[in-house]
């Protein structure tokens, strides 16, 4: 081996550690499923958090759940993703609860399932706004003050439909793909400045989401959901849905200190669902 190969071993060997304590996090669609399993994830390793969502209700809970269970500061924000205000607003709430952020999570609900041959301006427009066009906006606000700090993460959850098209969501597939576009472009243009850019393609995970799609598949078809159910999980080789705290942990590692060479990426989080390469 190379020379100070004992102490290279020794650091490969040493027990992770992600380097998050007091780090300041906004994460996005957080009231529920993938955004509050990664909100926890977060303040599990000791960030400070901004988290909203359209859906003020469930959102307090969360927020209390994390500041009892982890000792962190957690503020709310009750912002539409889909709002043409919400990039702002969410400045403005990130400015005023934590100062600056340091990890923004993008992550935002879907549109409904739609044909796609008989999609309108209307849907088109709604999906890019609250999927590609503000997510776009409230990323670059917050990058400025990470490179002049050094440091900073973006992960943006999006869906394997980024890989293969799903047709019925094609509105979320196009939407997403958008920012996967403009977060590729964007990411080696602020690499050298400590900022990294990552996505994670969620797949088939056991959300409220996944229930009304499975729902409203049952609905078009006229079928059983527990047959909608059954093969779902029979499409999937790992033979079930993946966890929220799975993909969480992947959101995690990608907003460390071991992850800062890691930009520009898209991981799949699918149980080898997608056959693409």
């Amino acid at each position: 081996m190379p020379h100070g190969w004992r102490a290279a071993v020794r650091h490969m060997i040493a027990p992770m550690e992600l380097g998050l304590r007091g780090r300041r996090a906004v994460v996005g669609g957080a009231s529920s499923g993938i955004g509050a399993a990664i909100a926890g994830g977060l303040a599990a390793e000791g960030c400070s958090l901004l988290i909203w969502s359209r859906d003020e209700a469930h959102l307090a809970p969360v927020a209390d759940d994390l500041r009892a269970r982890y000792g962190v500061d957690v503020a709310t924000a009750a912002v539409d993703a889909g709002d043409p205000a919400a990039p702002e607003l969410l400045e403005q709430a990130v400015i005023g609860s934590l100062g600056s952020a340091d990890i923004c999570v993008l992550n935002a609900g879907g549109p409904a399932p739609v044909d796609p041959l008989e999609t309108d301006v209307d849907g088109w427009r709604a999906a890019f706004a609250s999927l590609a066009i503000h997510p776009i906006l409230l990323a670059s606000r917050l990058i400025g003050p990470m490179r002049e700090r050094g440091w900073g993460r973006i992960v943006a959850c999006l869906s394997w439909s980024v890989k293969e098209p799903i047709p019925e969501l094609v509105y979320s597939t196009a939407g997403r793909s958008a920012l996967a576009a403009w977060m590729k472009t964007v990411a080696p243009l602020v690499a050298a400045d400590g900022v990294t850019i990552n996505g994670i393609l969620t797949g088939p995970i056991a959300t409220p989401r996944i229930e009304d799609l499975d729902r409203s598949r049952a609905e078009r078809e006229a079928r059983d959901l527990d047959e909608v159910r059954a093969e779902r999980i029979g499409s999937i080789p790992a033979g079930r849905l993946g966890k929220p705290e799975e993909l969480a942990s992947l959101a995690a590692y990608l907003c460390s200190e071991p992850a800062g060479f890691q930009t520009g990426t898209f991981t799949l989080v699918d149980g080898s669902l997608v056959r693409a390469l």
